[in-house]
């Protein structure tokens, strides 16, 4: 095998020339594939927080500690997607027209989400999720775009940090909750704090600064979708406002009717019922043994008589008398049957 030619290996000028191509480009289909994963991933968990809304499956699985975890690794995904994304379509200098244009469809975007979810769920409507953090950070994201990475990547990491170490009371006032630095968690089906996330956006910044020259003078960069995975996942990625605004009315209405002719599920809301059991029966007094027994059997025993797919707040006062007794007798029936202590 003869040795590699010096010539073949890419010179800095070419390197930063390819840079500036893909700069000027704009738009990768690369990137907006992987635009197009994120999407993919955050329509199935959509799927799952839907089916758990509307009672499908026994609990809601998009709320347990894994649920939680997606969720965040979903956004944390788009969110670095648009710090790439920002040094994508800008390089070195602003493009202010092409940048006003794109901040005002996601604002659009994100105030059409906060109308339609304050109209669905106006108890917990979004007033600061996805889109509105994309939208407001894009603007601030601007401010940093001359930073070079070394100066970006500590910056995104102390963002994400600011709340475990600023937290106050004095920023759970509702015209500060958007930045994420209060000590309670606002009631809302969507929230997506400035602090930490526009963290992952820096370090987004950072990585496109850092890994452009290499994306620009390899395959990936002048990858073309030939099937259809990957021309489907990168048409998602170009359209991806349009398909996060539809994709959940969407998924919400053909789950909605599966739920109409299906029922609930026979188990919904039992996970629940006996975590919150066992908690109210061990604070009076019971035993934690006893109390699981107790909420096992008090579960059982709801849903042979019947009561259980009406759900504690439709009861009527003979009804909720005869649940009382049923749970009265299952925890009596535990405390002889559990171990002592």
């Amino acid at each position: 095998m003869s040795d590699p030619d010096p010539t073949d290996a890419p010179h800095p000028t070419d390197r930063a020339a390819a840079h500036e191509a893909v700069v000027t480009q704009r738009r990768l289909p690369v990137v907006d594939a992987a635009r197009g994963l994120c999407l993919a991933a955050m329509a199935a968990y959509h799927t799952l927080w839907d089916l758990g809304f509307l009672r499908l499956t026994p609990e809601n699985y998009a709320l347990t500690g894994g649920g939680r975890a997606a969720a965040h690794a979903i956004a944390g995904s788009f969110l670095l997607l648009v710090g790439v994304g920002v040094v994508l379509m800008n390089g070195a200098g602003i493009h202010w027209r092409a940048t006003l244009q794109r901040l005002l469809r996601i604002g659009t975007g994100a105030l059409l989400v906060t109308a339609g979810t304050y109209l669905a769920f106006p108890e917990t409507y979004v007033f600061f999720g996805i889109l509105h953090c994309i939208a407001v950070s894009s603007l601030m994201a601007l401010a940093f775009l001359r930073w070079p990475a070394w100066m970006l990547a500590p910056a995104g990491l102390a963002v994400i940090a600011a709340p475990f170490v600023v937290a106050h009371p004095l920023l759970d006032a509702p015209a500060l909750a958007f930045l994420g630095l209060g000590q309670a968690v606002p009631r809302t089906n969507d929230f997506v704090p400035l602090f930490p996330w526009f963290g992952p956006v820096l370090l987004g910044m950072a990585l496109a600064k850092l890994g452009l020259p290499i994306l620009a003078a390899s395959r990936a960069g002048s990858w073309q979708p030939r099937g259809w995975p990957g021309r489907a996942a990168a048409f998602a990625g170009r359209h991806s406002l349009i398909v996060y605004l539809i994709h959940q009315p969407v998924l919400l209405a053909l789950l909605s009717g599966l739920a109409a002719l299906t029922g609930p599920h026979p188990r919904a809301g039992w996970p629940e019922f006996r975590r919150d059991y066992v908690a109210i029966c061990t604070r009076t007094g019971g035993s934690a043994e006893a109390c699981r027994i107790a909420a096992r059997c008090t579960a059982e025993a709801l849903r042979a008589e019947g009561l259980w797919s009406r759900g504690e707040r439709s009861f009527t006062t003979p009804e909720r008398l005869r649940a009382q007794r049923l749970s009265g007798d299952c925890y009596a029936a535990a405390e002889g049957s559990a171990p002592p202590p």
